[in-house]
């Protein structure tokens, strides 16, 4: 009886003990179906400093050895066995990032995910236009459908499920930001409006810019003006931009070529962040038509052709 009380006692005091005071976490798999006798083995073969016995005994004992989720895990310093179960039935699993940066291309959105070590690569061999087919109905072509942000995930997750989160997010935003758009713009839907957006993302070298760079190519649009704007020029060159663009580049007509054709290209050219499709949506109560870089990370802008020129003497030509 003394013996059985003891042995109470000491589980008792071994259940709310950390398992780990120091060091860095220790990560862990769960294989599919396992028991708490399954999982207690996996964790101590994985360095995880646990008596699977112990564990099973406690998992059977609170009546959650057949609610363990599998999954790959960390147990950080602190955790007592008690929250390591927990930790286990609740599906907590190790947790990765990955951060999407305003103005990628698709193209390097597709590399950072490809090369990520933590996600399950399982759309390496689609093509582009097979990888939308599996998120989305409405859209082929997947430049720019897709929000740029972090995003959390349990490691080991699918690859699609990072794009389908980065899409369902970029949606939802330019749902929001369409709905409450200024009136008269023009953009016959709201993917013209990613489209503007897209560049607008690409032109801005001061976020404090970005709606006075929008109302310059809405402007343009109104009037039936050429866009004549350099990145979409670059997405259009596709692999052939080797860091310059050239007179030659700006004169060859592509799809992207806003110097050789009127209106906005057929597809947006870049990710744009929150700010862009805002600016987008409500550019800038401004007439002007131009701009050109100060050189200090700024624009000077113009309403018309003549204070252009002179900006541009000053500001590229000294």
């Amino acid at each position: 009886m003394i013996a059985a009380i003891a042995a109470a006692g000491g589980f008792a005091w071994w259940v709310q003990e950390p398992i780990t005071t120091e060091g860095d976490p220790i990560e862990f798999t769960i294989s599919k179906g396992s028991g708490a006798h399954a999982a207690g083995q996996q964790m101590a073969e994985a360095g995880v400093p646990i008596q699977p016995l112990l564990f099973n005994l406690l998992a059977r004992v609170t009546s959650r050895s057949n609610k363990l989720k599998a999954g790959t895990y960390e147990l950080k310093p602190g955790t007592t066995p008690m929250k390591l179960v927990e930790q286990l039935v609740r599906g907590e699993f190790a947790q990765e990032s990955l951060t999407i940066i305003e103005g990628w291309t698709f193209k390097q959105m597709r590399a950072a995910i490809a090369a990520h070590r933590g996600l399950k690569h399982d759309t390496v061999e689609l093509s582009d236009r097979e990888l939308m087919s599996r998120i989305s109905t409405e859209y082929k072509n997947p430049e720019g459908l897709f929000f740029p942000d972090t995003y959390l995930f349990a490691k080991g997750s699918s690859e699609l499920d990072i794009y389908r989160k980065a899409h369902s997010s970029l949606i939802q935003h330019l749902v929001t930001v369409w709905e409450k758009r200024d009136q008269n713009l023009p953009y016959a839907n709201p993917y013209q409006a990613l489209t503007m957006a897209s560049i607008v993302e690409k032109e801005t070298g001061q976020k404090s810019e970005r709606n006075m760079i929008a109302a310059v190519f809405v402007n343009r649009l109104r009037l039936g003006m050429l866009l004549q704007t350099d990145p979409t020029v670059i997405y259009g060159m596709g692999a052939r931009f080797d860091g310059n663009i050239r007179k030659k580049d700006l004169e060859t007509d592509t799809p992207y070529n806003t110097y050789t054709r009127t209106g906005l290209p057929p597809t947006p050219i870049s990710l744009p962040g929150l700010q862009s499709l805002t600016a987008a949506m409500s550019p800038a109560k401004s007439g002007a038509l131009y701009f050109v870089a100060r050189g200090n990370g700024t624009s000077q802008f113009s309403d018309n052709l003549t204070d252009h020129n002179r900006a541009v003497n000053q500001y590229q030509r000294q």
